[in-house]
């Protein structure tokens, strides 16, 4: 009988975990670059500060 490794559906697994980071990873980066265009900080161009 052969036993399969299967990642669950939902939940922490290795794909969710790869496309949190590349996606924050995308965000920060959007994050700086919008910051150094307008050249305020996010919480002066949501009007928090």
């Amino acid at each position: 009988m052969e036993s399969t490794n299967q990642e669950p559906k939902f939940g922490f697994n290795t794909f969710a975990e790869t496309w949190n980071g590349r996606l924050a990873m995308l965000g920060f980066v959007i994050g700086l670059a919008t910051e150094f265009i307008t050249g305020q900080g996010i919480l002066s161009q949501i009007g928090l500060f």
